[in-house]
């Protein structure tokens, strides 16, 4: 392994190579044995990465310490990480590169999945458990969807990430992800009630009420859980939508405006250009050009 580690996109193309999709995904053999079965040190500044491992063997590398690598385990590798790979030549699995943007919780955020995702994690996979044989399962799913660009392949491919690391994450935090506080579950409950009820633009009342506890309690539990306000988690959940919108459709800005609920474009772009400093068709030029999308 050298020392240097350059930024890539995916190892061996230079960063100013855009993928033109958020997510790509190739056999691990593919694009390792060019490279003599060896991934030298290297980071992803805006990827997370997924390898599931379905036979082989051989060692990861995250930053300086070494971990074997054995079938079947997944590997998730988050964006910035300098890592690296040794794989036996019998090794046989799929690689999965995916802009982190599109995340359903950023790594490193205060929620419990985003503090996983901000760590590199081997997670071993027993094939009696019913969790780690789906897990299996739906990754192989997955590997098979991109390369078949059948109809409805977005949607599915979104679907098959969300649930095998959701699963993974289970899986790697063993029993203690079962035993969650109070206000764990609270803001579990409330994160899907976000999502179901975003377009309407309930007030904080309402999910305080859906949840059988007051607006300041509900508030005092989402701060504690991730620094802000119900208010702003909200809205940062709108931003996300947008942005997601806007960079993965070809809807017009008044399309999306409709979509997330807004009365109309103006107010839908003012509220963007307060969050993001930038008009939504600024936005959405600049950041198409950046990913080449």
């Amino acid at each position: 392994m050298t020392k240097s580690a350059p930024t890539c996109d995916l190892y061996g193309e230079s960063a100013g190579k855009k993928p033109d999709f958020w997510l790509h995904c190739e056999t691990i053999p593919s694009r390792s044995s060019l490279h003599g079965w060896e991934i030298r040190l290297h980071r992803h500044e805006n990827f997370l990465q997924i390898l599931y491992i379905n036979a082989g063997s051989g060692d990861a590398i995250f930053a300086q310490e070494r971990h074997a690598i054995r079938p079947r385990s997944v590997i998730t590798v988050p964006p910035g990480l300098k890592h690296g790979f040794r794989f036996s030549k019998d090794i046989d699995g799929f690689v999965i590169t995916v802009l982190a943007s599109h995340l359903k919780s950023t790594p490193g955020d205060r929620s419990r999945f985003g503090q996983w995702l901000a760590k590199p994690q081997l997670t071993g996979l027993d094939m009696q458990d019913q969790d780690a044989a789906y897990v299996a399962q739906t990754l192989t799913r997955l590997g098979e969807e991109f390369s078949g660009r059948r109809s409805g392949r977005s949607d599915l491919l979104d679907a098959y990430l969300t649930s095998a690391l959701q699963l993974t994450a289970r899986i790697c935090e063993g029993a203690e992800s079962e035993v969650a506080d109070e206000n764990s579950r609270r803001m579990e409950v409330l994160s899907g009630l976000v999502q179901q009820y975003l377009r309407a633009h309930k007030p904080v009342a309402f999910y305080a009420r859906e949840l059988g506890i007051s607006p300041a309690h509900l508030n005092r539990i989402v701060k504690t859980a991730t620094g802000n306000s119900v208010r702003e988690l909200i809205a940062r959940k709108l931003t996300e939508e947008a942005k997601r919108e806007l960079l993965f459709t070809l809807a017009s800005v008044q399309e999306i405006s409709y979509r997330l609920g807004f009365a109309d474009s103006a107010y839908f772009s003012r509220f963007f250009l307060n969050r993001v400093g930038e008009t939504p068709r600024t936005w959405r030029i600049a950041e198409r050009t950046r990913l080449a999308v």
